[in-house]
């Protein structure tokens, strides 16, 4: 995290500077600048990649649980609070998909009456009267 802060203000205050103000060593910065990704930062992209495959296998509607339901199946093995992590970090939020509910009356019936006449707690006769 702090190569990469010194690698997007190198130009501006120079690595000697950021290397001593952030206490790591221009040799460490130096290394890490021509060193690739990482093994967990490639099974990152790699994981992300087939979350993004599923979700829209799904029509984008699986959410974290159900898409680590389907890596589990796949035999990838990973948690679902990762799945998780990686769908938010990479935007990919599930729609939700409501049934469809008529809202009209096609048939034109009429309201049923109301049935809670006579019934009211005002209506019932008591003993005392």
């Amino acid at each position: 995290m702090k190569y990469a802060f010194v690698e997007k203000n190198r130009r501006q205050y120079g690595v000697p500077a950021l290397c001593e103000a952030l206490q790591v060593s221009r040799s460490g910065y130096y290394a890490a600048r021509h060193r690739g990704p990482s093994n967990r930062q490639q099974r990152r992209v790699d994981l992300t990649a087939r979350i993004r495959t599923i979700h829209q296998a799904s029509r984008e509607s699986y959410g974290a649980p159900r898409v680590h339901v389907e890596l589990m199946a796949q035999e990838v093995p990973c948690c679902r609070n990762t799945v998780a992590k990686l769908m938010h970090k990479a935007g990919i939020v599930p729609k939700a998909i409501r049934r469809f509910r008529v809202t009209t009356d096609s048939r034109k019936t009429k309201a049923s009456p109301n049935l809670s006449t006579g019934t009211s707690p005002q209506n019932i006769p008591t003993p005392s009267g």
